[in-house]
C-alpha cells in the first residue's frame, strides 16, 4: 500500500507540472496566432488513452508517463514532423513568426516552472508555516564528524552565524556547507567560548568523497529508540532503552560516539557493545552488516526543541522568493558533484523521484516536492541541449544576434542528436534506479 502511495502522489505531482509547463507553451503561441495541433499530457506512441480535437488542437492523454508535449505548427520537435517542414511556410506556422515570439513561446514553460514553483513556497509557507531549530534549542549542541574537525570545530559546538548571518534553522547547516559558499562559521564551543572558524572552498567535494553528507548531528545521548527486525543488534539481543556506554571499551555517551566508533570498523569485526538495562551493565557481541551498520535508532525529541513560526500573506510572498531563490541555487550547486565517477552512479530516474515522495498522504509534503520538481523541471529545460527548450532558445538567441537562421536540416539533426543523449541519459538513470532496487540499495 506504501508503494501505491508514493506512485499515487508521483504521477498526480507530475501530471499538474506537465499540463501547466505546456499550458506556458500553448498559451503565448494561441496568443501570437501559431497553431497546435497538440497538446498531451503523457506520450502517445501508437495509441492515447484519451484524445478530443477541440478546434484545430487535438488534447489528449497518452499511455507513456514520461512527460508531455505540445505540437505547434512549423515547429522542428520531437514528432519530428519532416513531411509539413517540406511545404512552404504558412503564417499560422511557428517557422513564420518574428524571433523574438518563438522565444517567448519558447521560454513560456520553464517561465511558469519558476512562478509556479515560488507560488507554491508562498502558499506553503502561508498555510502551514515553517519549523526551525535555532541555535540554543539543540540542548549538548552538536557531534562533529573527524572531517570538519580539523578546522577547529569540536564536540558540543552551537551553530551561531554562518556567513556572519544568523540562519533561520541550524539544522540547515550540513545542507548549506555541501551546496552554498560558506567562508565562516561562528560557533559556541561546549566550554561557552566562542570562535569564527575559516571553512575551506572545497569542503562540499570533500563531504562528497568522502561519504559525510552529515558532518554535523545533534548531540543525542546513545539511548536506542528503535533496533531494527533481524539486524546484527536485534540478533544481538539489543531492546529499545538500552544505554549504548562504550564499543570495544571505547565511551560512546553520545549518539556521535557510537555512530563514529562502528564507522571506524571498516573491516566490519565482531565489536564488543557495553549496555546498561534497568541499571545493570551487559556487553554483547555484534558484527556490523554489509554497510556497516547494526541497525538501531535514536530519538531526537527530548534534545531537540522545534519551534513554528507562522506566516502572513504578504510575509510569506518574500520568503516564498528567498524558498525559490535558493531551491534553484542549492539545484544548480550540486551539479558539480554529478561530472564525477561517484555522481554518475549516483544519477536518479523515476524510481528515485516516486521515492522522495511520502508512504502515507501528506498534502504539505506534497506540495513541497511538487514546488521544488517545478523548479528542477524548468532549470532542466533550459539547458542548452537540442531537443530541451533551452536548445530551441539557443537557436533562437542565435538568429537575433546573428542575423541569420539556422537551416532546417541543421535543427533536425540538432533535434535528433539531442533525443539521442536524452534517451541515453533517460536509460543510465533508471538503469541505475533498477540496479539499486535489484540490490536492496533503495
Amino acid at each position: 500500500m506504501d508503494t501505491y502511495i508514493k506512485i499515487a502522489q508521483f504521477l498526480l505531482s507530475l501530471s499538474f507540472l506537465i499540463v501547466l509547463h505546456e499550458l506556458g507553451h500553448f498559451i503565448p503561441a494561441k496568443l501570437f496566432k501559431t497553431r497546435v495541433e497538440k497538446f498531451y499530457l503523457f506520450f502517445d506512441y501508437k495509441f492515447s488513452l484519451f484524445k478530443k480535437t477541440i478546434g484545430e488542437t487535438t488534447y489528449g492523454v497518452g499511455w507513456i508517463p514520461l512527460g508531455g508535449y505540445v505540437k505547434i505548427a512549423g515547429m522542428i520537435d520531437e514528432s519530428m514532423d519532416k513531411e509539413q517542414m517540406e511545404k512552404p511556410p504558412q503564417p499560422w506556422e511557428f517557422r513564420s513568426k518574428p524571433a523574438w515570439q518563438r522565444l517567448i513561446i519558447m521560454l513560456g514553460g520553464v517561465t511558469v516552472n519558476f512562478i509556479l514553483g515560488i507560488f507554491i513556497y508562498i502558499m506553503i509557507l502561508n498555510i502551514w508555516g515553517k519549523d526551525y531549530v535555532a541555535s540554543d534549542d539543540i540542548k549538548n549542541g552538536f557531534s562533529v564528524n573527524e572531517i570538519v574537525k580539523e578546522y577547529g570545530f569540536q564536540d558540543g559546538d552551537k551553530i551561531l552565524k554562518i556567513n556572519n548571518e544568523v540562519p533561520f534553522s541550524v539544522l540547515d547547516i550540513n545542507k548549506q556547507l555541501f551546496l552554498r559558499d560558506i567562508k565562516t562559521v561562528e560557533v559556541k564551543h561546549f566550554d561557552g567560548n566562542n570562535e569564527i572558524i575559516n571553512v575551506p572552498e572545497d569542503i562540499g567535494l570533500q563531504m562528497w568523497q568522502s561519504g559525510v553528507m552529515e558532518p554535523f548531528s545533534p548531540r543525542v545521548p546513545a539511548v536506542l529508540d528503535s533496533v531494527l527486525p533481524n539486524s546484527p543488534a536485534y540478533n544481538a539481543g539489543l531492546l529499545k532503552g538500552d544505554y549504548i556506554t562504550s564499543v570495544d571499551n571505547i565511551s560512546t555517551q553520545y549518539w556521535g560516539d557510537f555512530t563514529k566508533a562502528v564507522q571506524s570498523n571498516k573491516e566490519q569485526k565482531e565489536m564488543q557493545i557495553t549496555f546498561k538495562r534497568d541499571g545493570l551493565e551487559k556487553t554483547v557481541a555484534v558484527t556490523p552488516d554489509e554497510n556497516n551498520k547494526v541497525g538501531v535508532n535514536v530519538s531526537t525529541k527530548d534534545v531537540i526543541e522545534v519551534q513554528h513560526k507562522d506566516f502572513s500573506f504578504t510575509e510569506s510572498i518574500p520568503k516564498g522568493l528567498s524558498e525559490g531563490y535558493w531551491t534553484l541555487k542549492d539545484y544548480m550547486g550540486q551539479f558539480k558533484y554529478v561530472f564525477t565517477k561517484k555522481g554518475a552512479t549516483s544519477l536518479g530516474g523515476f524510481m528515485t523521484i516516486g521515492n522522495i515522495f511520502p508512504s502515507t498522504w501528506d498534502w504539505q509534503q506534497f506540495w513541497h516536492i511538487t514546488a521544488f520538481l517545478s523548479i528542477m523541471l524548468g532549470f532542466m529545460n533550459l539547458l542548452p541541449i537540442p531537443a530541451l527548450d533551452g536548445g530551441h532558445v539557443v537557436f533562437v538567441l542565435y538568429e537575433m544576434i546573428t542575423g541569420r537562421k539556422p537551416s532546417e536540416k541543421f535543427l533536425e539533426y540538432a533535434q535528433i542528436t539531442g533525443f539521442v543523449l536524452l534517451m541515453a541519459l533517460l536509460l543510465f538513470a533508471n538503469g541505475n534506479d533498477i540496479y539499486k532496487w535489484m540490490t536492496g540499495k533503495f
